[in-house]
């Protein structure tokens, strides 16, 4: 594939931003783009160097050996009050599956709901966090001791919910089920809760 530096350049921003937190190494990004280790090394520079630029937003780092999009610091102030700022936002879809799990499943662990969504939830789970609908409400025993998660106070009052004990029942089997249809059936349920108050 003969592709000029600006299309390698998209095409290597798509691959940060949905890798996130987790970045990659320059090895990953070399394989997925099927070019070689100094060629990808010299399109990750070029837009490095783009993004250096005052007007763009983000940055791209190297940490630990990964490389990651990344807000830039002098942003700072603006982010913590977008993360502070009581928001009426709507939730992502990603963020409505993981809760719907936690709800109904908690104490749960990141695995646990990694293994019924089938795919990586650190950032629906730090979006619910922050957002105050769960909480951390222990450590699982055993090796690792990882982290549970439970909904809140805060996600009783979201949802109008005065106990966890009014959400609607979903099947028993939510590890093999656990499809569309039903976080679609969950959300519908709870939207029938707000239209008649």
């Amino acid at each position: 594939m003969s592709l000029g530096i600006i299309e390698w350049k998209s095409i290597l921003e798509g691959l940060l931003f949905a890798a996130g937190d987790e970045g990659l190494s320059l090895k990953q990004l070399a394989s997925v783009l099927e070019i070689d280790e100094p060629v990808a090394l010299e399109i990750i520079e070029d837009l490095k160097q783009e993004y250096q630029k005052k007007e763009r937003g983000l940055s791209l780092v190297e940490v630990a050996g990964v490389y990651q999009l990344t807000t830039k610091k002098e942003h700072a102030p603006y982010l913590k009050r977008l993360v502070e700022t009581p928001s009426n936002q709507t939730l992502s879809q990603a963020a409505l599956e993981t809760l719907a799990i936690i709800a109904y499943k908690q104490p749960i662990t990141r695995i646990e709901i990694e293994e019924i969504r089938g795919v990586k939830s650190e950032r629906p789970i730090q979006t619910l966090l922050a957002k105050g609908l769960i909480q951390d409400v222990g450590r699982r025993e055993g090796s690792g001791r990882a982290i549970l998660y439970g909904t809140t106070r805060e996600f009783l009052d979201y949802f109008g919910l005065k106990t966890i004990e009014e959400l609607p029942s979903l099947s028993d089997n939510i590890e093999e089920e656990f499809i569309q249809e039903e976080a679609d059936l969950f959300f519908e349920k709870i939207n029938e809760t707000f239209d008649q108050d």
